[in-house]
């Protein structure tokens, strides 16, 4: 594939785009009375109720009222979201500048994540990135699967964004650090990235074969 065919890039958020702690949100989770928040929490694919959240099938609050329920004391949402939060283990200032260099040179930045209200929530506050600019300071499109109603991998949200963005598959890179996800976009034709956790934007810290050659940000 020629790299004049890319004119997208879509890229994941937790383990792509930010840095993320699956331990400490477990313990988090715990903290507030979910004793078996492992067996829910995944780095990837969140299970039962709280996939249900990611996947737009229930609101925060009632994901609040139901987890509530299930631990036998009232939660607010202010204890869910600390414990969402515990995902987050931080941003490297040169993602930050890699986003802005990328959309400079004319690729269209999407976002393309499997996230919930109370992580996003903090993503569009102006402590994103501690300097009062919010996520979509740094993205063309926002694509997260709680408002899509979509989870990765399903093909359909793949093809919701090339249908939104008006593009054929050979005209997006997608960046994820799932090989599940990059697998199921790649059988649409869509050109992907698998990348290790924490380490998705790093190929953009030297000269890429499959990317244009960025200069390692400071």
């Amino acid at each position: 594939m020629r790299l004049d065919e890319i004119t997208h890039i879509a890229l994941d958020m937790g383990g792509v785009v930010l840095h993320i702690d699956h331990e400490q949100a477990v313990r988090r989770f715990e903290e507030i009375g979910v004793a078996d928040a492992r067996e829910f929490l995944n780095p990837y694919h969140q299970q039962g109720l709280f996939g249900k959240l990611e996947g737009g099938q229930i609101t925060a609050e009632e994901f609040v009222a139901e987890l509530s329920r299930i631990i036998g004391r009232q939660l607010s949402y202010e204890e869910c979201r600390y414990a969402w939060l515990g995902y987050l283990k931080g941003i490297p200032k040169r993602h930050f500048d890699i986003l802005k260099r990328l959309r400079q040179e004319g690729y269209k930045v999407c976002l393309l994540s499997n996230t919930n209200p109370f992580f996003f929530d903090w993503a569009e506050s102006e402590a994103f990135d501690g300097h009062g600019h919010n996520i979509r300071d740094y993205f063309d499109s926002l694509y997260v699967s709680f408002r899509c109603k979509m989870l990765k991998p399903s093909r359909e949200i793949y093809e919701y964004v090339l249908r939104c963005e008006g593009i054929a598959p050979e005209q997006l890179l997608f960046i994820d650090d799932s090989e599940r996800n990059t697998e199921a976009a790649e059988s649409l034709g869509i050109r992907t990235i698998h990348v290790a956790t924490n380490e998705g934007l790093s190929l953009f810290d030297a000269p890429n074969p499959l990317l244009p050659a960025y200069p390692s940000a400071t």
